[in-house]
Formats: structure tokens, sequence, C-alpha cells
């Protein structure tokens, strides 16, 4: 790399490039001096370069905007480029809503504007021409107000420039400014309040109708900006080191920023309640989609004190690192520990952390990358992270009853892959308390889950180790993961037929005979002499025992004998058993038994909707609200089945755009050839070649080749089309058959509605019945330092070792937390099939709990009736 690549890239750091020095404006000359040397050879790599660490390293911005200051006063053709290549790419990015770039590169037109490089009145026409189309969006004649999500995004990003800059446009163009603030005001009068409790971290749906009282971003966003306006713009965490070149920047010419334009507005809606609404709403979501949602972790007097704006930059700051440099962890953790700021941000770090790691419906990047990252940021920081982390889980352990379903499931995953990269240490003594509460309270279930987890990231014995401090939480792991062979002649078990029809299996297994021929033996001798269980029994659990010492042994026995399944379990009914004797076997390793089940789906030996009907068997429907285990085999089936789906809509936009260029290349190749064979002239009735024979020959033999070509394009679309028709009705009956069995095991088991119309009150009906025991205890009245009674229900903490809510509720609360998480993670898909949900499942008759989880994970209102 050149040096003023390095310098360019590595300016504000510590680091070799700079000395020793961490002083801004130094860091800045030196940058400036090599630059303003290398611009007559290299403008063009420089301009493009500088573009790009101003886009991807944008904590940085103010050091590069005044570097774009300092180079304005010494080639402005330079710098009117760089303004005229910014202006490009904010219109390019505005087109096709790319949300990041858009947010900034306003960012740096605010810091261009700070080094006098771009005129305060052309920020000004940026800013009220977003504002104006977001206006517009909410106009329901002319807009969509469906699609409010743009509108709030325009907003938020004009409001997250001032910090940058608010001083300066306060100052050189005060009226102007003002009128944009009185605009985003007159904006968020007329906005909808937007109060998605569907993604919100924790079950507080009624609690004094906190919901409905608290700010959305935009809001909490616009008070943060008017309490800094207050305050004078004064900002802690935004460097501005154009301030030390300001007596030589005011020499500089401003430049105009050329006119963008906003997309246009979506077409106004015939209705402005129901289906077509809520799918419009949530295509406006999905593609400006809200950035962060805070997760409160901490108390207030750990976390550290700062402005609420400086809050909000320092957020902003760590996520822009999280997002630009996701490929490279060293480094991100390397930038996250070292942000422009002059206080510790430790707690703030965590808490940002572990908003994305648990954002809903999904966070931005794999939660392994968010692992990796906590992971390096405790080796960047000995001293001070692990704490911090560690009292993340602590404060997130005490809240698990009410943390959000689909969180549970994803902290439970990162804690056991973290403690796997820390020698699995923890102060499990802490939480030995746990074997005290009943084994559906979530405290307990969330241990259970990690220390089961943990052994599929290492090994049992390791993990009793681990918990050497309290073994009596060995209870809680799950059993030694050895198959439950039921043909197995150890132990001195009497042998049977059936012993020895397992043992014909596996000796015709060893002779390698064919799929086909152990198809005719099943068929021929095994079914008619012992009956098709049995045939069942022997072929599932032979053959899983053949495949059973590793996952390549599983599936080559899969790959060399799945026929046979196929063959005997020909419908969903035998598909369940087939799945029943494949857990049976795996009794003892739910890993195993997802895999194996997963795999089988992969190979087509059964459907998902045999699956589903498997999950909802009396046996795993007993364990709903205790284990894991049929959980994770229903996520599998689901996403396998939306991957898939997925998958052809890909390959199907590659084929139109093949399609595309095969016709062209047909008609040019057809073209040719009509051209060579008009020269063709005829002398005595017979052709004259009046062209070179060979070339005619080989434009026909290409023309044929190219139509042959457009032809196989065409039916290799149409193959693939018809493919995702039926995919999209599998996706359909998939959801139907979910949604009506989640209907039915609820309507079976929730309290009536006039007892239960809230989670709140579900989870407080066997409180209430405990009441007369619980008022003669005086232990209730002491209070914990939380201000919760020492017996609150939803903490189960360790001063009372108690858990309140009854097995039967906590089950319906912890199945309708799964409602809502399907509904949440798969929202596009049902959206595309609500009207026939709506018409066969989600109708007047179903629960208001059950309809509230659904309408909540796919942010429906309530009231939503599908006619309106």
């Amino acid at each position: 790399m050149s040096s003023w690549r390095s310098l360019l890239l590595r300016i504000g750091d510590n680091c070799p490039d700079y000395g020793t020095s961490s002083d801004f404006k130094e860091h800045i000359e030196t940058c400036f001096g090599v630059i303003r040397r290398e611009l007559e050879h290299s403008s063009n790599d420089i301009l493009s370069f500088l573009l790009q660490c101003a886009e991807q390293l944008p904590h940085k911005i103010p050091l590069y905007g005044t570097l774009v200051g300092l180079l304005n006063l010494e080639n402005e053709d330079f710098v009117k480029q760089m303004v005229e290549a910014t202006q490009a790419n904010f219109q390019d990015a505005l087109d096709f809503g790319n949300c990041d770039m858009i947010r900034i590169l306003m960012r740096f037109l605010t810091v261009m504007m700070c080094s006098k490089v771009l005129q305060p009145s052309s920020l000004v026409v940026v800013f009220e021409t977003l504002l104006s189309s977001a206006a517009t969006t909410l106009d329901e004649e002319k807009g969509n107000p469906s699609w409010q999500a743009r509108g709030d995004f325009y907003v938020s990003c004009i409001l997250s420039c001032l910090p940058w800059g608010g001083s300066e446009l306060v100052e050189q163009v005060p009226e102007e400014i003002e009128s944009v603030m009185v605009g985003i005001e007159a904006y968020l009068s007329i906005r909808r309040h937007n109060s998605d409790t569907g993604l919100s971290f924790f079950e507080d749906d009624d609690e004094s109708g906190r919901a409905v009282v608290e700010k959305d971003f935009l809001e909490d966003l616009w008070g943060r900006i008017q309490v800094l306006s207050s305050n004078g713009w004064k900002v802690d965490s935004v460097p501005r080191p154009h301030l030390s070149f300001e007596a030589q920047l005011v020499a500089g010419k401003s430049h105009e920023f050329g006119p963008i334009n906003t997309p246009e507005q979506p077409e106004p809606l015939s209705e402005v309640s129901g289906v077509l609404y809520g799918k419009q709403k949530h295509d406006a979501e999905l593609k400006y989609p809200q950035r962060i949602r805070r997760l409160n972790i901490f108390p207030a007097s750990k976390i550290e004190d700062m402005q609420p704006i400086d809050r909000f930059i320092v957020e902003e700051y760590l996520l822009d690192v999280l997002l630009f440099l996701n490929g490279c962890r060293k480094e991100c953790a390397s930038f996250m520990v070292g942000l422009p700021v002059p206080f510790r941000y430790d707690y703030l770090m965590a808490e940002t952390i572990f908003s994305q790691l648990l954002l809903l419906p999904l966070p931005p990047f794999k939660p392994i990358y968010y692992t990796l990252v906590i992971m390096d940021l405790c080796k960047a920081l000995p001293g001070a992270f692990p704490g911090v982390v560690a009292g993340a889980v602590r404060a997130l352990f005490e809240k698990i009853a009410d943390l959000d379903t689909e969180c549970q499931t994803r902290l439970i995953l990162w804690f056991s892959h973290h403690l796997s990269n820390f020698q699995f240490i923890w102060p499990w003594e802490e939480w030995a308390f746990v074997l005290d509460l009943p084994k559906w309270a979530p405290q307990r279930v969330f241990v259970q889950e990690v220390l089961e987890r943990e052994v599929r990231l290492s090994y049992w014995d390791k993990v009793k180790q681990s918990i050497e401090n309290a073994p009596a939480l060995e209870e809680l792991l799950p059993p030694k993961g050895s198959p439950n062979f039921i043909y197995s002649i150890e132990d001195g078990r009497e042998k049977t037929e059936q012993h020895a029809l397992s043992a014909e299996l596996n000796n015709k297994v060893k002779a390698r005979q064919t799929a086909r021929e152990i198809i005719s033996w099943v068929e021929e001798s095994v079914v008619p002499n012992h009956g098709w269980d049995v045939a069942l029994k022997v072929v599932v659990h032979t053959l899983l025992e053949i495949g059973s010492k590793s996952f390549t042994h599983l599936i080559t026995v899969l790959e060399r004998y799945g026929q046979v399944f196929a063959r005997i379990c020909p419908d969903h009914d035998k598909q369940v058993m087939l799945i029943a004797e494949v857990s049976s076997y795996w009794k003892n390793n739910a890993q195993m038994t997802a895999i194996a089940i997963d795999r089988m789906m992969g190979y087509r030996l059964i459907s998902n909707l045999a699956i589903v009907r498997w999950v909802f068997s009396p046996a795993n429907i007993e364990q709903f609200h205790t284990s894991d285990r049929p959980w994770e085999v229903l996520r599998n089936a689901i996403s396998k089945t939306y991957n898939r789906i997925s998958d052809l809509r890909n390959e199907i936009s590659s084929l139109k755009k093949s399609v595309v260029s095969a016709e062209e290349a047909a008609t040019k190749a057809k073209t040719e050839l009509d051209a060579a064979e008009s020269k063709l002239s005829l002398v005595d009735g017979e052709p004259v070649l009046g062209d070179n024979p060979a070339r005619l020959k080989r434009l026909k033999a290409n023309a044929e080749k190219a139509k042959e070509e457009e032809v196989s394009v065409h039916e290799s679309l149409e193959a693939k089309e018809a493919l995702l028709a039926r995919a999209l009705d599998e996706n359909e009956a998939l959801f139907l058959s979910l949604y009506k069995n989640f209907s039915n095991v609820l309507m079976e088991r929730l309290p009536d509605p006039s007892r239960a119309r809230t989670l709140r009150e579900l989870k407080s009906i066997q409180a209430d019945e405990m009441t007369v025991d619980l008022d003669e205890s005086s232990v209730m009245e002491v209070d914990n330092e939380s201000g919760r009674p020492n017996k609150s229900q939803s903490n189960g903490g360790k001063e009372s070792n108690i858990y309140n809510v009854g097995e039967k509720e906590q089950w319906c609360l912890s199945t309708l937390g799964y409602v809502k998480a399907f509904a949440r993670q798969y929202a596009s898909e049902i959206w595309a099939h609500i009207e026939k949900l709506d018409a066969d499942v989600f109708t007047e008759n179903v629960h208001p709990l059950f309809k509230k989880a659904v309408y909540s994970g796919l942010s429906r209102p309530i009231n939503d009736v599908s006619s309106g």
C-alpha cells in the first residue's frame, strides 16, 4: 500500500504512520502534506479512495471533511469533482434505498459544509427535499401512509446530521434551519406513533400502558436534538478539527451541491387499513428498517454519565464500525475501543452489541459475528470488558422470564458459544438455586439449555467438570448422548425375532446390497410376516445404528438407502411414525435428532408437513415449555422450506437476465445471417454466393445455436417458475398447518378470555390463587434493590427460589412466544398468504391471546379485519 493510502486510512489512529502523535491537527497536516504532493499524478485514485474512506470509516468523517477543506484551498477543481462524486453516490443511494449510504453521505456533506467546502444553503436544500418527500408520503391523496417508514428514515437522517454541523447552520443560515426544524415538528405531529410491541425485547405488553407512552425512535431522537439545541449545540463526542484550521478554511470557495431527487411516491392506497395497508407497511419497514432498538440492560447507576445526544452518537459510531468492518473482526474490535470520544463507554458498548445480537426480527449479521466481536473486545480490554459482559448476562438472566422467546434462544446460543471460548468458566454456584424452581421456570430452562448446548460444543465430562462448584446442577445436564438402539444384544438381553431381522439387515448392508434389493426383502419377507410397524422399527433403528458413528456415516446411509425409507413411508401418516422412530433412536441426543430429521427432509424422505404434525404430537406438546428439542426441529423445517423458496427466487431472477441476453444474442445472430443471405444473387435460377460460403455457413450455425440457447434458457425459466409455484403452494399449506395446530393446542389450554385478556393476567392466574398463602409470609414485605418484592414471579430470583407462574400458564406463555416468533421471522411469507390464513385460521373463534401473538409478530393492528 502506498504511503498516502495508509495515511488516509490510519488518520486519527495511534499507529506507526503517524509516529507517537495522537493529535488530530498534526495528523491532518501530515496527511494533507503528502496528499497535496500526490494530487498531480494520482488525483483520480485519491478522489475515489478518500470518498471510500469517508463512506466506510464514518466515525472519522470530521477528519476527512477538514482534509477536503484544506485541499479546496490548493485545488478547487479536485474538490469540485469530489462534491460531484458525492452527489452522484448520494443520488444512487436514494434511488436504490441504500439506507446506510444515504445517512453517511449526509453526514459527510454536513462536515464539508463546516469546512467551507459546501454552501450551507445547499445542505438545507438537501434537508428540505427529504423533508418534503417525507411529508408527502403521509398524505393519503398524494402519498401512501403505509410507507411511513421511509418518511421516518429521511427525517432521522436530517436530525442525525445536526450534531456534526448544527452550530454552523444556526450561525450561517439561522432562518433556513429554523424553517427545517419547524417542518420536522409538523411532520412529527401528523405521523403515527410507532409502537411495534412485536419487536420489543421484553414482554411488557400492558404494564400500565408503558408501550403506548414510551417514545419511539424518531420522537426520542427529536428530543435529544432539542436538548442539544438548548445546550448551544455543544457535543463532546464529535471531533471538530476544522476549528483548528478556521482561519485558513474561511478563504476557500464553497461549492454548490447539485439537485437531488427522492424516489417516486408509492401508489396511494385504495383503503387506509386492512391487508393491503399491512402488506405495504411490512414492505416499507423491510426496506427502511429501524437501525437500533435500545436494550437497556444495566441500571442507570452503572451506565456512563453522558449527554442524551452523546449516547446517540456513540451508538452510531459503534453500529458503523460493526457494519463496515464485518469481515475484519480484529480491526472491528480495535476501532470499537478507540472511538474519538473523551469518555468511557464500556457499558454502552455492551448494550449496543447485545441490542444488535438480539435485534428483532433478525440481526444485521449472523450471530457468530457478534460472538467473535465480544470475544475480541474481552481480549482487547481484559481489565474491563469481561466484567461488563458478565454483568450483562446476569442482568438478562434476572429478566429472562420477560425476555422475548426468540431473544432467549439467541442468548442461550451466544452464551454457550462464548463460554466455550473461555474454558467454560462461569460461577455456576450463583445459579444453583434454579434447582429449587419448578422445571418450567424460565431461569431453570435457560441454565438447562445452556448446558445442553455446551455439551454439543465440547463433551459431556468436560461440561460436568466445569460445574464442579455447583455439582447439583448435573441434574440439568442432558443424558450422555449414546444411541438408544433397541436391538442391542448387550446386557444379556434376550434375542427376539426382531433382533434376528436387524442382524439380517445389517449383514445385507455389509454385503453392499442395493436399496432396491433391501426394499424387496422388506416388502416380500418382513412386512407379510411381521407387519409394517415391525418393518419400520427394524429398518430405522438398524440403518441409524450403522450411520451413528459420525455425521458422515449418517449422510452415507441416507444417500445409499434413503429410498428404503421413502418406499416404506410414502405418506404423511407413515412419515410421522418414521420421525418418531428417529427421535426414539436418538432420544439421548437432541442434536443428532435434529440433524437426522433435517437431513431426511433435505433428501425429501419426509415432508415439512409431517414434521409439523410430529412436533404437535402429544409427547412433544408436553415439552413445549421445558425443552428446546421440538422447537429446534420445527425451526429447521421452516427455515429449510424458506431457503428453498429464496434459492428458487434467486435462480429465477438470474435466469430472467439470461433470457434477455439470450434473446439479444439470437436476434443479433439472425440479423447477421439475414444480412449475409440478402447478398445472394440468382444466375440462371441458381443462387450464387455474393459472400464467403464458409462465413455464411458459420453464421447459419451461430444463428441456430443462439436460437437453441434462447429456447433452452426459456425452458429452464419455465421449469423453475413451475417449481416456485409448487413451493409457494407447499409453503401456504405449511403455514396453514402450523397455525391451525398452534390454535388448536392453545385453545385447549388457554384460560377463558375473560380471565386472561393479556399476558400479565395470564401470568398472574396462579399467583392470584396462591395469594392467601403468600400474604401470611413476612418475607414479602422486604424489597430487594430492584424495587421488586423478593417473591416476584417475573424474577424467580435467588432470594426467594420461587416462581409463581403455574405450569399450565407457563406452557401457554412459552407457546405464545413461539407463535409470535415464527410470525415475525417469516412475516414476508405469511403476508403473501394472509387472505387464506385469515379465512381458515385467524377467525373470530380463535383465542384473542393467540390472535394477538400472531398479529404482534406481523406488526398488524389487532383490530385489523381482512375485509377492511
